[in-house]
């Protein structure tokens, strides 16, 4: 492996988590079990063999890697990948991609699928992932991955086997979807983004933005620009229902002990021990 990228990893119930976001530098999330990945700031040398791609917005520290992550798969003769991003960046997107294929002199094979809110994409019989609208300077989306579940019909719980499988047989749906959150990405956005989308609250693992921590930077100007403060995390932490809610995004003006002397000083508890710093 070819270790080119500081990716951090944290598991949660059989769930990993891996990947590197730092505001205006590079943002990129893998969730391995899910063979999903979330955006592509920068594409580590082993993510490439991760198929599906969704990205949050176009500005450049979470698109400008898509390139190298369509040619590497064509250069180690992968698939095309499914790259879903917000409509409105997606004939662009395509451009870039034909720019580089002029320059690289290499093909750019892959699928680019645009997503408006409340748009669906199947990535499998088990799970769906959701576009969500968050709340930046340029159209974006969050996305919640939900696992799907089908359960019996109550008038149907006291039949035995075999009549269950007749009526089915007849045309009637015996079961209904249930659909679990189990992972939500909000990408960049401010407190909007949050409090529009409640299933953001209430999905097992939330990767979220927390830009700023310093209590003298202005929380109007940070909303303005379509970002979020450890206060945003203190005035909602009642509705945080998260397992593990990881925070990330973090600017560069701080050094990691100034977050986490920042965040301490405002979330004492970490939520319940349930924040972990992307850091």
């Amino acid at each position: 492996m070819v270790e080119n990228v500081p990716c951090l990893t944290h598991h949660h119930d059989g769930v990993t988590i891996e990947g590197y976001s730092r505001a205006a530098v590079q943002t990129c999330w893998r969730i391995n079990e899910l063979k999903l990945l979330f955006d592509v700031g920068v594409q580590p040398w082993d993510f490439m063999g991760t198929p599906v791609m969704f990205i949050s917005h176009a500005h450049l520290d979470h698109i400008a890697a898509l390139p190298a992550y369509v040619s590497r798969r064509r250069m180690m003769k992968m698939s095309p990948p499914i790259v879903y991003m917000p409509d409105s960046a997606v004939d662009t997107a395509w451009d870039m991609l034909q720019n580089f294929r002029r320059l690289d002199r290499g093909a750019m094979p892959c699928e680019l699928v645009g997503l408006l809110p409340g748009d669906e994409a199947h990535i499998s019989r088990e799970y769906v992932v959701t576009a969500l609208p968050t709340r930046h300077t340029i159209d974006s989306v969050g996305f919640v991955v939900h696992h799907r579940r089908h359960k019996l019909k109550p008038e149907f719980q006291d039949l035995s086997g075999s009549k269950i499988r007749d009526v089915k047989h007849s045309g009637i749906e015996v079961t209904t979807e249930i659909r679990i959150p189990v992972l939500a990405y909000t990408g960049d956005t401010n407190p909007r983004g949050l409090d529009e989308n409640p299933v953001f609250f209430d999905a097992k693992i939330l990767i979220s933005e927390m830009t700023f921590v310093a209590p003298e930077h202005r929380k109007e100007k940070i909303h303005k620009h379509g970002h979020m403060h450890v206060d945003d995390y203190r005035d909602r932490a009642e509705r945080f229902n998260n397992e593990l809610i990881i925070a990330a995004h973090l600017s560069t003006r701080y050094n990691a002990a100034q977050v986490k002397r920042f965040v301490q000083k405002a979330l004492p508890d970490g939520l319940d021990g349930r924040l972990k710093l992307w850091l």
